[in-house]
């Protein structure tokens, strides 16, 4: 996962001798037009790429499936049936999406540096380096309508500023059918073969001047700096391959006793509180289709990372991870004994040892905590908001009382729109009795741990205001005295009162305290690991900032006797196709197109439609809707998944299982043409033909 920006030399050798075209400047330049600039974060949470010179942007159909389901009702589901726009005027606004772009990436260590080396403890420093940050972010020579943001890289051992532009207005201009978009679901994520089709598309529009602007009708399709001609040529084993994207977070340099503590202990809590989460809310959907409407989104948020959890500790122990981080970290010290450095490093190790045991219980208590009030038992998550609101009124006073009520009342009415107080009561039940039993003892108060689930779940979905918005609104009407004295009579805010407290008094302190030593300890950890091991190729942890990776498209050995081809084909979706299932059901059209062999000019040299494929990039959360590039810059693909086998990758990467998954480019152009008849759109693009058919 390297920087753009820092590709020349070793990086770029390597490029080239996989097979790479094109040069380091080429992927990143500030003054000319370049491949970074065709690559923007999509919504905070995922990246996309420009495939016209009229803003036309694509990224992963469950990248866009939030703005999708709010387009989305009973009459008009476009989940369901696939939303296409033949006109520009059809495309749908959407609020609160935004694409970011970066313009520029400098590194400004020494600066947020200074100042701090001599302060005595670690609060100090960290106050320091965040005041720092704050004041070059705010100084940095920008344009007016630019931002600057300033990442930790290497664990606090290097600071890079990047200047960006965001866009306000974008616009939903086709997705597919989930059945196409979502094909194999919840089954099928993370596993390959892989047979979905998960892309869609949007439309960035800009101000007269190509400048970012809120929405307005007179707004004018962006015109990007750089978008990817889209090859139609197609791949096969061994093509060079590289992935740009923002990944969300890695941790490839955590001691053993870290990772232990992930294999054993958080990772199976986590997996059981979404697993009793996730069977009530399909039990629910599977019977009621204004239900599976309402979760959908929700729903996939959730499987997701249970799914990754499982996939992940299976492959930590797969891979012996925990004995081959005891055998790196036995060498570190023999290098730091070598260099006489045991002043600096020579405790490291036992400290970090003695930390993650006295944390271990702290650590599950949170995760607990987060999963159960925070995520997934939504009248719990409301109860925290007001709980955070009575926060604001001990410490600030009435009027950011107010102002903060205002907010919430205005943000409460889309969590409700989709929201079933039945589906809640019963996950309720679930999560609570897991709390009360699983959570650690020591910081639960007794109620808690006495608490009968069915009776609970009753007396505060029968007597809440939390269950509908009516009854939200009704709670927080009036001034703050009255507001306050009336949820603490609420009976869900009540036990979400009394949970909180809790964990804020008892868990969450200890938790910091020890954190934040571990901080450190990582920090100078990650120093010595490059200080130790000049020649090998470390790259900075992952942080929603731009990198790029590059491999080659390979299969695999998941286990033993079993081998992975590296691309899949439509016939692969008819093999699987089970008529009303709602993973596994494909439209009539799609299985039409299938037997009448009616690719277009998008079918492999043997007349089969290929779909997906996968390679050795190292991704991760974050990097869906990544582009995938050939050797020459053109889109090849659109990275949307990992192989199970290998989700430990966040963790520690094996370059034997590790996959990233991707649909091909010449399916989405073939749903697009063939399946939407958006003809429109096909025509916009730039595609790349081999030899023996068209060109454009």
């Amino acid at each position: 996962m390297w920087i753009p920006s820092l590709l020349k030399g070793s990086n770029e050798a390597e490029m080239k001798a996989l097979g790479m075209k094109i040069s380091a400047d080429d992927i990143y330049s500030v003054n000319t037009s370049s491949l970074k600039d065709a690559v923007p974060h999509f919504d905070g949470g995922c990246t996309a790429e420009m495939i016209s010179s009229k803003g036309l942007l694509l990224t992963n159909h469950h990248c866009g499936y939030d703005n999708i389901q709010s387009h989305s009702t009973v009459e008009h589901d476009y989940l369901t049936d696939g939303f296409w726009a033949y006109k520009m005027s059809d495309e749908l606004p959407n609020k609160d999406l935004t694409v970011t772009f970066i313009i520029k990436i400098e590194d400004v260590t020494a600066k947020i540096f200074e100042g701090v080396t001599g302060l005595a403890t670690e609060i100090e420093k960290q106050k320091k380096i965040q005041q720092n940050m704050a004041a070059l972010s705010k100084s940095f020579p920008r344009e007016a309508w630019q931002e600057a943001m300033i990442r930790t890289f290497y664990d606090g051992n290097q600071y890079l500023l990047f200047v960006t532009e965001t866009f306000k207005d974008v616009r939903l201009v086709g997705a597919p059918p989930s059945s196409i978009g979502k094909f194999g679901s919840d089954t099928d994520n993370w596993v390959w073969p892989r047979h979905t089709g998960d892309f869609s598309l949007f439309r960035i529009y800009a101000d007269k001047n190509n400048h970012p602007a809120e929405y307005a009708i007179d707004n004018v399709p962006y015109q990007p700096k750089h978008f990817f001609p889209i090859s139609a040529k197609g791949i096969q084993e061994n093509d060079f391959t590289m992935v740009m994207g923002y990944p969300g977070r890695t941790q490839e340099y955590l001691p053993s006793f870290a990772v232990e503590q992930i294999v054993n202990d958080l990772n199976p809590a986590k997996i059981e509180i979404r697993d009793a989460a996730l069977k009530v809310q399909d039990g629910f959907m599977r019977k009621d289709n204004a239900i599976k409407i309402q979760y959908a989104s929700k729903y996939a948020g959730v499987a997701n990372y249970w799914k990754k959890w499982i996939g992940e500790t299976k492959g930590l122990k797969k891979s012996n991870a925990v004995a081959l981080k005891k055998d790196f970290e036995k060498k570190f010290q023999e290098r730091v004994n070598k260099a006489g450095k045991q002043s600096e490093y020579g405790t490291l190790l036992s400290d970090f040892e003695k930390n993650y045991n006295e944390i271990k219980p702290y650590a599950i208590a949170k995760d607990y905590f987060t999963e159960v009030v925070l995520r997934n038992s939504e009248i719990l998550s409301f109860g925290y908001r007001l709980y955070q609101l009575e926060q604001v009124y001990n410490s600030k006073g009435d009027q950011a009382f107010t102002d903060r009520k205002n907010n919430l009342i205005a943000g409460f009415e889309g969590l409700y729109k989709d929201y079933s107080a039945p589906v809640d009561e019963k996950v309720f039940e679930q999560l609570i009795h897991l709390y009360a039993t699983k959570s650690p003892k020591q910081f639960l108060p007794e109620s808690i741990q006495k608490i009968n689930p069915a009776v609970s779940a009753r007396l505060i979905f029968d007597n809440s205001k939390l269950t509908n918005y009516n009854g939200l609104k009704e709670l927080l009407n009036g001034d703050a005295k009255s507001v306050v004295e009336r949820m603490n009579q609420d009976p869900a805010y009540q036990l979400v009162k009394l949970i909180a407290d809790s964990y804020q008094k008892i868990v969450a302190p200890k938790f910091d305290e020890i954190n934040i030593k571990n901080i450190a300890l990582q920090r100078t950890y990650m120093k010595g690991i490059m200080e130790f091991f000049p020649n090998d190729r470390i790259f900075p942890d992952a942080n929603s900032t731009l990198r790029v990776t590059y491999g080659q498209v390979k299969g695999y050995k998941p286990s033993d006797a079993v081998v992975y081809e590296p691309i899949s084909y439509l016939d692969g979706v008819i093999e699987k196709y089970v008529p009303g299932d709602y993973e596994f059901d494909v439209p009539k059209k799609l299985i039409d197109l299938y037997y009448a062999k009616d690719f277009g000019n998008y079918a492999d040299k043997n007349g089969k439609m290929p779909l997906a494929f996968i390679a050795t990039n190292h991704t991760t959360g974050g990097n869906s809707g990544s582009p995938t590039l050939d050797a020459n810059g053109n889109l090849i693909g659109l990275n949307f998944d990992r192989v199970w086998e290998g989700t430990m990758s966040d963790i520690y990467y094996s370059p034997e299982i590790c996959r990233n998954i991707m649909v091909d480019a010449r399916y989405i152009l073939f749903i697009i043409d063939k399946f939407a008849r958006a003809t429109n759109l096909i025509e916009e693009l730039t595609i790349v033909y081999p030899k023996s058919k068209k060109s454009k």
